[in-house]
């Protein structure tokens, strides 16, 4: 048996409202909150504690890579870039696509460079998706998502994931198709779970969009942040490539975040579409990062080798640290993401202990109910996220913090 498709249709009149609903923002009464990051940043701040609840890294990206900025700075490259953006940066994520994947996509006419991934995102589902439509993911779901389907007045399907190895049910992922299913959105590696699917679970949904006739879109920025396990994009798959936009960023493979330098790739009637919606959003940004970033993703294999493994270095001194606080850990394969129960504690409101860590302890984390609607936050309700982007003195600190969680309830 698996459970009836979890449906969430925006409601709300208004484009914010909508926006604000799909994101979990809006409360019943019409009131307007604000986000779980928010609310978290501001405990750690008054507290002192370490924030390990947004997933940012508190060190910077290679030296050359911001030389490279620097550079192209001092040189002049200070207005706007075309609107897909420059001719190297296009370049640079064809090549890197071949690369890696052996796809082969034309830098001019299916590769456009975004304000980070997630404009990338919020432009290819308003391209596609409409109100009577419905969009697919995963759940938890990262909150964006939630954001731009309710923005779009399309309705959010989702299909749980449920720990410990938060891997979807085959026939509730085919349930939750319909007629109806315009766009597929897919996170991989996954955010917040640290999910990496294997080929057969993204070959199950790319078989299942042919058949219903629906759009995939990939969110990949985590695709060389995995740990033991190879990341495979849903565009190498079979039936897969005249129907899937692939996303990804610079920001987490290099550490830097604030420049937003984000790309898509696609079929060009696809990009094309795309690109229409993006260009009256932000038209173009970042000119000079945008130079920087090309010569980035011609780094060497030892460099894209050696970030997941001081990554996963990082995964396990925290996960350390929340073993002996009595958390069950769920070891994830990928992303900045580790995710624990805190069900052996006796704790069974993970929202709640989330504003009383930081002062129990001094570590600040984000309860993943957040990253659902009200049936999945049931389902999700003793779970807490913890980022480990941060240097290792600093998830030791956090990791001898959370030993002392246990004799302090």
């Amino acid at each position: 048996m698996h459970p009836a498709r979890e449906l969430s249709t925006p409601l709300a009149p208004a484009p914010w409202q909508r926006t604000a609903l799909g994101a979990n923002l809006l409360s019943p009464d019409g009131s307007l909150g604000v986000t779980i990051f928010e609310e978290m940043t501001t405990l750690a701040l008054q507290t002192g504690a370490i924030n390990l609840g947004q997933g940012f890294p508190d060190e910077d990206g290679p030296a050359e890579i911001r030389e490279a900025a620097r550079a192209a700075i001092a040189a002049g490259a200070n207005q706007y870039a075309p609107g897909k953006g420059i001719p190297e940066l296009r370049e640079a994520v064809s090549a890197h696509q071949e690369r890696f994947y052996g796809l082969s996509v034309d830098p001019a006419s299916e590769v456009i460079i975004t304000t980070g991934a997630t404009e990338g995102i919020a432009a290819a589902l308003l391209a596609y998706a409409r109100p009577g439509d419905e969009v697919l993911t995963f759940e938890p779901f990262y909150d964006s998502y939630g954001a731009i389907i309710g923005l779009s007045g399309a309705t959010h399907v989702t299909v749980p994931l449920a720990a410990p190895d938060f891997m979807p049910d085959l026939d509730a992922l085919e349930a939750a198709f319909s007629a109806q299913t315009r766009v597929v959105l897919l996170n991989n590696p996954h955010n917040p779970t640290g999910a990496v699917f294997p080929r057969n679970v993204l070959q199950r949904v790319v078989d299942l969009a042919a058949r219903h006739g629906s759009i995939i879109i990939t969110d990949e920025v985590y695709e060389h942040l995995t740990f033991g396990v190879a990341h495979t994009p849903v565009a190498s798959l079979p039936g897969a490539g005249e129907r899937t936009i692939t996303i990804s960023s610079a920001g987490k493979t290099f550490s830097l975040t604030g420049w937003k330098v984000g790309w898509l790739s696609g079929p060009a009637e696809l990009v094309s579409a795309v690109r229409t919606v993006k260009q009256f959003l932000t038209y173009s940004s970042g000119t000079p990062f945008q130079l920087a970033i090309a010569q980035g993703l011609a780094l060497p294999d030892p460099f894209y080798d050696g970030i997941a493994t001081a990554l996963e270095q990082k995964r396990d001194i925290l996960s350390q640290g929340l073993r002996a606080a009595g958390f069950d850990v769920f070891t994830p394969q990928g992303t900045y993401f580790v995710n624990v129960d805190t069900a052996p504690l006796g704790i069974t409101d993970a929202l709640d202990l989330a504003r009383r860590l930081p002062a129990l302890v001094g570590v600040a984390a984000i309860p993943v109910p957040v990253f659902c609607h009200a049936e999945g936050a049931q389902r999700t309700r003793s779970l807490l996220r913890f980022a480990f982007c941060k240097k290792n003195a600093v998830l030791e600190e956090a990791a001898e913090r959370l030993a002392a969680l246990r004799g302090r309830l």
